[in-house]
């Protein structure tokens, strides 16, 4: 808790994707607020910018109807434990960062309270049915969003809004340097090279890791030339993901995995398997081909696939407002329908030329001063004024 005579913001991050969203705000918002104790959950690109996390940000990493189920009490615990604090502390704003089901829950308490609430990065209401935009409402003084389609949504409803760009369209050079990822990651200039992103959280690796590899394999019968690079967020990730491939008699694929290196990664590829969710515009800002695929609980998957209104659940492809990448979900993502889309992207040149050039469109249409702009929203928030 800060002392009454030093400032405090509060945030919460619940994955490794927040934690970079926040890290971009941070970086615009801490020059002007040096001493102020900035706090809550987080993630280690946040601690860079003197951000204290009170929780292990792994704590919410969970995703998934009924494996979020599993984990509610202790997640709830978490969240009545820090409203209680912050209601004690009253912050100068309390910050979510993505996490929706966490944050807007205690989002909607605090401003109940009179403490001004920040959300970073809107959930995807305009993909699944919009009621939540009313418990938005209730939820959130000010939206910051990551894409320009976003601000009418939220102008319509009355919630305030700031556009402030996609925060890695900055991060990702616009010509990406293959061979310095390649020489990098120690993979040979030449030849094919094949990234696998299955995910960060560990529901992600359960459920897709398998068909994912399986589809490595069979790439690798039709050219063993190729070389697969395979990213995890972490080491607990590296461990359970060969713990995955272990338990299915997958020990032997030929994969080089890497730790905390993913854009290196993507860099380095020719194409990419990735699972949906942000890494999907990770890859179209690297300008590569890739396959969409994902996989979850059954019991969720029937839940959710009635839900959608729109046909894609990729960014690139939601961006684009068409197919320019294939998507594979639930049963139609199996090993032998990934190696062969995966195949294409590979080897159809006019499609590769194709997708450059959109990609680089939506590059550009990205591409604001992110930290600048969700800083100077943040101390319009608080009252503050930028030097």
């Amino acid at each position: 808790m800060a002392s009454p005579d030093k400032m405090s913001i509060a945030m919460v991050a619940g994955e490794a994707s927040g934690d970079m969203l926040a890290s971009r705000l941070l970086s615009g918002l801490r020059p002007h607020l040096p001493d102020a104790l900035i706090h809550g959950i987080g993630g280690p690109r946040m601690a860079a910018h003197g951000f204290r996390s009170d929780w292990p940000m792994e704590k919410l990493s969970v995703r998934g109807l009924f494996e979020v189920l599993a984990h509610y009490r202790e997640i709830k615990g978490i969240q009545n434990a820090l409203r209680d604090a912050l209601l004690l502390e009253k912050p100068a704003a309390f910050i979510g960062v993505d996490a929706p089901d966490f944050n807007f829950g205690l989002e909607a308490q605090l401003k109940q309270a009179g403490i001004p609430t920040m959300h970073f990065i809107s959930p995807s209401i305009w993909a699944w049915r919009g009621g939540r935009i009313k418990k938005i409402a209730r939820a959130v003084s000010h939206m910051l969003v990551v894409f320009p389609f976003e601000e009418e949504i939220y102008r319509k409803a009355g919630i305030p809004v700031t556009y402030v760009g996609y925060p890695l369209a900055e991060v990702i050079p616009m010509q990406p340097d293959t061979a310095a990822a390649r020489h990098a990651l120690g993979l040979p200039l030449d030849g094919q090279v094949v990234a696998i992103l299955p995910g960060s959280r560990m529901s992600e690796l359960k459920y897709n890791s398998v068909a994912f590899v399986e589809a490595a394999r069979l790439l690798a019968k039709r050219d063993p030339s190729i070389r697969f690079i395979v990213p995890m967020a972490g080491e607990k990730q590296r461990a359970y993901f060969t713990e995955l491939l272990a338990g299915a008699g997958l020990s032997d694929a030929p994969l080089e995995l890497t730790t905390a290196r993913s854009h290196e990664a993507i860099a380095a590829a020719d194409a990419v398997l990735v699972a949906s969710g942000t890494a999907t515009l990770e890859v179209a800002l690297f300008k590569k081909p890739m396959v969409i695929a994902y996989k979850m609980m059954r019991a969720s998957w029937e839940v959710l696939r009635h839900m959608g209104y729109q046909p894609w659940i990729g960014l690139p492809n939601i961006l684009a407002r068409e197919f320019v990448v294939p998507e594979f979900l639930q049963n139609a993502a199996t090993p032998q329908a990934l190696a062969d889309a995966l195949w294409e992207q590979l080897h159809d040149d006019a499609l590769r030329s194709r997708l450059h050039q959109r990609f680089t469109e939506m590059h550009h249409a990205l591409l604001r001063d992110t930290a600048r702009e969700s800083a100077q929203a943040v101390l319009q928030l608080i009252g503050q004024s930028a030097a």
